[in-house]
């Protein structure tokens, strides 16, 4: 969740002098440890050139989402429909992943997971160009979804590869530091390319297609960077092409209670609170503002993730990370609430953007858990399985929201949806109470026992 609640996000106010009962009892997100590098993942040249390339292309694809979002809605002047086309947008690109996530993880654990990411934005760049002319040539928005479906498919296939490159480029101990800064520069990237939406509109004359070209143009510098980086040599997966073997990535998750446990915190709190899929009819018919305020409530809550993603870069890793997960998502929930029944711009601006801060903390503690805990040979796939639960919560709650949406209006839709949320933190404690007895995630190690035996039953 906490990433796109990915993602890629990050405190503790200064006492006098604390002591270390006093650090315990307050913020759980860590304590200030002797020699802490805050930028130990910026040290490798091979992550720099990830980092950048991949910033470049969240920046052009956060640009590109409220583009679709923007166009998809004002082809109606009916709020409700326009609810329910923002919602089919959001289920066409949710749709391939569910279908893919799992091949295209037993994939990234076969074969070159760089080489395979390299394909995936080679043939990305003229799904955007092809996006752009649908759209300069107003075609019926049918076909804008099949243009969508088209470079959700793609992205399905690479998106595990691409995650689980991550770890071939910096040692084990500084994965966690590497995540962090991973999800920073994704929160940064979608503060920037909603930010921009309203200017670029404004500089193309309000020729959305533009944009798409845009998007284009910076998938292109990601896939110069990515073939300028050299990984590891990854731990490739000798299992056969078989049924067992693709969802040995689910029997993993499932078997990792503390995995399953903050992927279903994720899944259903983003799937309630997805709030920002509404976000155009909110800005239309309940605000009352323009295209740039439309671009800032986008960007806000990726703006409160980043100032909480930073916060956690400078900090030293969580003391109570499971609690720190508990509390965000109540947090994440109650902020949602706050903005459905907000009818001020400013206040709607700050519960997103709280929104995004409390998502921002799940989402490093997911990530992290989720690199720790699995086995190299074993990331593609559980990488995958990661990408469903993001799309289920982030498309299909898109889908959701616009449903509800459709039939009780957007208000309802949001406040249901943020209620929804509180009540599954508190299923979920109960249900897992492994959650809350989480302390500090870099005590965390690979399961290579569960690798072996998963191994030999496939």
């Amino acid at each position: 969740m906490l990433p796109a609640y990915e993602t890629p996000d990050p405190e503790r106010p200064a006492t006098t002098a604390p002591t270390e009962s006093q650090l315990d009892e307050e913020m759980p997100f860590g304590d200030r440890s002797k020699g802490h590098d805050s930028y130990a993942a910026w040290r490798f040249r091979d992550y720099r050139f990830y980092v950048i390339g991949s910033f470049l292309a969240a920046l052009g694809g956060q640009l590109q989402a409220t583009t679709i979002s923007y166009e998809v809605a004002y082809r109606s002047d009916d709020k409700h429909l326009s609810a329910w086309l923002v919602g089919q947008a959001a289920l066409v690109q949710g749709i391939p992943v569910l279908l893919l996530a799992l091949p295209a993880g037993q994939l990234a654990d076969r074969f070159d997971r760089r080489r395979i990411a390299l394909w995936g934005i080679a043939f990305s760049i003229p799904a955007s160009l092809l996006l752009a002319w649908f759209s300069y040539n107003r075609a019926p928005v049918n076909q804008l979804f099949a243009c969508l479906f088209v470079a959700s498919f793609i992205g399905a296939l690479m998106r595990p590869a691409q995650s689980a490159l991550l770890p071939l480029l910096v040692p084990n101990n500084v994965i966690a530091n590497a995540v962090t800064w991973n999800s920073t520069r994704w929160q940064i990237a979608a503060v920037g390319g909603p930010a921009l939406f309203g200017p670029c509109l404004f500089f193309f004359d309000k020729t959305p297609a533009w944009v798409y070209v845009m998007d284009a143009v910076l998938l292109f510098c990601f896939w110069a960077c990515l073939l300028l980086v050299r990984p590891r040599a990854q731990e490739r997966s000798k299992e056969a092409m078989s049924w067992a073997a693709l969802v040995a990535g689910a029997r993993f998750v499932f078997d990792k209670k503390l995995i399953l446990a903050t992927l279903t915190l994720d899944l259903f709190a983003v799937l309630l609170g997805g709030s920002v899929a509404l976000l155009p009819i909110y800005t239309r018919d309940i605000l009352k503002v323009g295209e740039t305020e439309l671009g800032w409530l986008r960007a806000a809550p990726a703006l409160g993730a980043l100032v909480m993603a930073l916060g956690i870069a400078y900090m030293p890793p969580m003391r109570r990370a499971g609690l720190a997960l508990l509390w965000s998502v109540v947090g994440f929930g109650a902020a949602t609430i706050v903005f459905g029944l907000s009818k001020v711009y400013w206040l709607s601006f700050v519960a997103l953007a709280l929104t995004g801060a409390f998502d921002n903390i799940s989402v490093v503690v997911r990530h992290t858990l989720v690199q720790l805990l699995t086995p190299d040979s074993m990331r593609g796939r559980v990488s995958a399985v990661n990408s469903v639960f993001i799309s289920a919560s982030n498309e299909l709650g898109g889908f959701e929201s616009g449903a509800v949406a459709y039939r009780f209006g957007p208000v309802a839709s949001v406040v249901f949806g943020g209620v929804g949320t509180i009540i599954v933190v508190i299923a979920a404690a109960l249900k897992w109470p492994e959650i809350v007895r989480l302390r500090r995630l870099a005590d965390l190690a690979p399961d290579e026992e569960n690798s072996r035996t998963n191994h030999k039953t496939t």
